[in-house]
């Protein structure tokens, strides 16, 4: 039995998207490069009255390879991996800049941010300020709730 050919990419296609065509024509070799970018993973909680981002981070130097910054609502986590020898064999470590900003709920003082690194994870603390209700709240009555009343009768 023959085998059939692995398609072709349309020329338009690939002179739009080119590393996604080369990726989708070449044997299974992991994540598609252009999704690899350098990025790190964080997640987003709030915890009491703190809003939480947590940064996975192994194998830094937080004083000297990380740096978390705050400007008004945009909290933004910098770090920098740098490659230690000329470079083994074959690497899937990530190295370089990277750089992942968060739109925080409300504006905040820097100094109220705390930021602590444990075992490859970097979580930071922001204060979440009460929310203020504004207005007054106007109770809704139930007609359905009510009793029927008869109409007054005058006699």
């Amino acid at each position: 039995m023959a085998k059939l050919p692995r398609p072709q990419a349309p020329a338009r296609f690939r002179a739009v998207f080119p590393d996604l065509a080369d990726w989708l024509e070449s044997p299974w070799t992991g994540p598609p490069p252009f999704l690899t970018g350098q990025v790190f993973r964080l997640e987003e909680a709030t915890r009491d009255d703190r809003y939480v981002i947590r940064a996975e981070l192994p194998g830094l130097d937080p004083e000297n390879d990380i740096e978390v910054t705050v400007d008004g609502r945009i909290l933004t986590i910098r770090a920098e991996r740098r490659q230690q020898d000329n470079g083994p064999y074959r690497s899937e470590f990530r190295y370089g800049s990277l750089a992942r900003a968060v739109r925080l709920p409300a504006r905040v003082d820097a100094a109220d941010v705390t930021a602590r690194y444990d075992r490859g994870v970097l979580e930071v603390s922001v204060p979440v300020p009460a929310v203020k209700q504004e207005g007054t709240r106007i109770p809704i009555e139930d007609a359905d709730a009510m009793p029927e009343q008869p109409p007054d009768q005058a006699g």
